[in-house]
């Protein structure tokens, strides 16, 4: 009898302990659906066109690198960027509202996220913001830009982001990020080797000659810091349920194709039900349908997704027809 209650006594040490240490459960769902907006920067432009002796799209370049961060994590789930590039072209999205939580949210939706991520430059430079340098972009050697350098140089980079709310453009949480760098006898873009990241007003933050500078010390400290932030908010966000109906628009043997995509939600490997209609109940006094009552035919898995289509494979059930109904909760 002592030894079973010193046995007993012992398990419950062994849980108190485990609950002390806050051990997480085993399923903690499925991780949040995320896309990072290029990140405004209207009020440093004149800054980037003198630094770099044009106007250089550093938004699109900085949220290149949250990506990387958040991608590297692996907290959240990053949307491709071909698929945020080509919903953003296909609704003549402005750069005017890269940081407009509305306009996130809308293009959010239609990539079936849980979150956007907006923000914008706040400095980029100088500490003085004073850039008296010279040359034409494109790109130099590893001292400074036009050959002008300084005796002591110091660069500064500071932004700020929002995780919006899809379904409310509600800001779920905010973020910031500091980079500096010192050095003496070298320019803000100095000390690079012969760097070369930028034409067509793109610009590469991640090569590595560009973060051998100063400048590229202050934004890649800048960009982690952050990134650092927008993963620890992670909890505040919820995991939308994306409820998707479709209908079957083709049998192939063991393939059927649906007339819903990546746009509605659908991601590989879902699983759908597949339901024919029996019954329909109407309203007596204006014929309206009130209830489609159905059965369940087959259940499917998508392998291939587009945006507005899905083929997907038979894994239960058989007699599937053009016409059904395709249904699915995607926690």
């Amino acid at each position: 009898m002592k030894r079973a209650v010193q046995a007993f006594a012992l398990v419950l040490a062994c849980c108190m302990a485990m609950q002390a240490q806050g051990t997480e459960p085993q399923n903690q769902g499925r991780k949040k659906r995320v896309a990072v907006m290029d990140f405004e920067y209207g009020t440093v432009r004149s800054y980037v066109s003198g630094l770099f002796g044009t106007d250089v799209d550093v938004g699109k370049g900085m949220a290149d690198l949250i990506v990387k961060h958040l991608v590297r994590d692996g907290t959240y789930t990053v949307v491709e960027r071909k698929m945020l590039d080509k919903i953003l072209a296909e609704q003549n999205f402005s750069t005017s509202d890269r940081a407009n939580p509305a306009s996130a949210a809308q293009i959010g939706k239609l990539l079936g996220l849980d979150a956007m991520i907006v923000g914008s430059i706040t400095q980029f430079g100088s500490e003085d913001k004073n850039l008296k340098i010279g040359g034409a972009g494109g790109g130099w050697g590893g001292f400074g830009v036009g050959g002008v350098g300084r005796k002591s140089s110091k660069a500064i980079v500071t932004m700020d982001a929002r995780v919006v709310d899809i379904d409310t453009a509600e800001i779920l949480a905010v973020a910031d990020g500091k980079g500096e760098s010192k050095r003496s006898s070298t320019s803000l873009l100095g000390g690079g080797g012969s760097w070369r990241g930028f034409g067509a007003g793109a610009v590469d933050f991640g090569s590595s000659n560009f973060q051998e500078t100063i400048l590229g010390e202050a934004v890649k400290m800048a960009s982690e810091n952050l990134s650092a932030g927008l993963i620890a908010s992670a909890p505040r966000l919820r995991a939308r349920v994306v409820k998707v109906e479709g209908v079957v628009a083709m049998v192939e043997g063991s393939d059927v194709v649906l007339n819903v995509g990546g746009r509605a939600g659908l991601k590989a490997g879902d699983q759908l039900s597949i339901e024919r209609v029996t019954r329909e109940v109407k309203d007596p006094a204006t014929g309206k349908v009130l209830r489609r009552m159905s059965s369940q035919v087959a259940t499917v898995r998508c392998d291939d997704i587009d945006d507005g289509s899905a083929v997907c494979k038979i894994t239960s059930g058989a007699g599937v027809k053009v016409g059904d109904m395709a249904k699915t909760t995607t926690e």
